[in-house]
């Protein structure tokens, strides 16, 4: 059955029922979920908004009394369930806690039938997975080309920018840009992410500027629920432009792409809905002729999900997760391969990785408070302003 030569872990005519929930709440932005079954399958997901674990798991666990006892392998039904019978829906914490939810759903599915879950959304499109890793620094960047990476991802490197900046602010940004083209040539991808903190007065006059060296595109050149004006960006400028990380659902990500406001599309695995939200995403975005680049500043099975998707749709673009790729972090009994800035597809079951329970349960004795959501405030009169 399995392409990879795995074996189905039990009959698809098999009872299969969930039978316990598992939270590892680690720091504000490390919860992990493993999802129990009566044959001994078990799914892993990420379901966290970063910043706020703790809220995200007292929200699964209002949900595990829906899932106790139901059959895993009726993923979508479930997201149906859990997203609609709250009357309230959506948002960034009920969001975040249905897709870790979907995550593990997949896991299992994929494990009970001893396949990778790209091969139940169709069969892979591509051989593997092409991720950047991150820029800034001229010397890591040099390195990181010399390993084979092609494409990278950075900020502004000043202080956070006023309503309308100085000449020598836009100045002093471009010549930092242009001296990472210089380290790194022209055929390798730097794009630069504005964190939606700009003012769209300074973030046209950043964009007009970056346009002689072409950035791979500009992330969140503005607040992600300014789409109007988005819109009107991205139709001055021919620099791509990518938002999506703090989007929910096809519902969030439908007036972006019907407006144009971007033509990359970033919904975060761990927020936008899970594996089967984003699939619907990536199949709405290619009707548009949009590509995804899936989002994520988190943990291996956020990664891991990632590319599960990325495998499957055929509008991918890039993968962000360079920063869970660090080789001997432990949290994985075996770590994600990278050969020449791209992922290796995994073959094994479900999402193809498996958590380390000697680090989880290490990580549990004492909670790191590390990480937490910065206070941002104005250098020049002390007023919050955004990180």
């Amino acid at each position: 059955m399995a392409t990879s030569g795995n074996e189905p872990l039990i009959d698809p005519k098999d009872d299969l029922r969930i039978t316990k929930l598992e939270y590892f709440v680690l720091s504000c932005r490390r919860f992990y979920l493993k999802i129990h079954t009566n044959a001994g399958i078990v799914g892993a997901g990420e379901p966290i908004t970063e910043g706020r674990a703790k809220t995200c798991a007292e929200a699964v666990r209002e949900i595990e009394p829906y899932l106790i006892g139901k059959d895993p392998r009726r993923v979508a039904h479930h997201w149906q369930a859990i997203y609609r019978h709250a009357f309230y829906r959506g948002g960034p914490v009920l969001t975040s806690a249905l897709s870790g939810i979907d995550q593990a759903l997949w896991d299992i599915k994929g494990k009970a039938l001893g396949v990778p879950v790209y091969e139940l959304l169709g069969g892979p499109t591509r051989d593997r997975i092409r991720v950047y890793a991150g820029g800034g620094d001229l010397e890591t960047m040099k390195q990181k080309v010399a390993e084979g990476f092609n494409a990278f991802k950075t900020g502004l490197h000043q202080h956070l920018p006023r309503t309308i900046e100085t000449l020598g602010f836009v100045e002093r940004e471009v010549e930092h840009f242009a001296a990472m083209r210089e380290a790194v040539g022209s055929d390798v991808d730097i794009a630069i992410d504005f964190h939606g903190a700009v003012p769209p007065q300074t973030a046209m006059l950043l964009i007009k500027a970056f346009e002689p060296f072409q950035p791979l595109f500009i992330e969140e050149p503005i607040q992600c629920q300014n789409v109007g004006l988005m819109a009107e960006m991205a139709a001055k400028t021919h620099i791509p432009i990518a938002t999506g990380e703090r989007i929910f659902t096809k519902w969030g990500f439908r007036e972006i792409l019907e407006k144009g406001a971007a033509s990359v599309l970033q919904p975060d695995l761990c927020h936008a809905g899970g594996i089967t939200e984003c699939r619907l995403i990536a199949g709405m975005a290619e009707a548009y002729y949009a590509t995804m680049a899936w989002h994520n500043p988190l943990g291996p099975i956020s990664l891991a999900a990632g590319v599960q998707c990325a495998a499957a749709v055929p509008n991918f673009l890039i993968q962000e997760g360079a920063g869970v790729l660090r080789p001997g972090e432990g949290i994985l009994k075996k770590p994600f391969e990278v050969k020449d800035g791209y992922l290796v597809l995994p073959t094994e079951p479900g999402l193809g990785v498996e958590l380390d329970d000697d680090y989880l349960e290490n990580g549990l004795k004492e909670y790191d408070e590390s990480g937490e959501n910065p206070e941002t405030y104005s250098r020049d009169d002390g007023s919050v302003v955004d990180w």
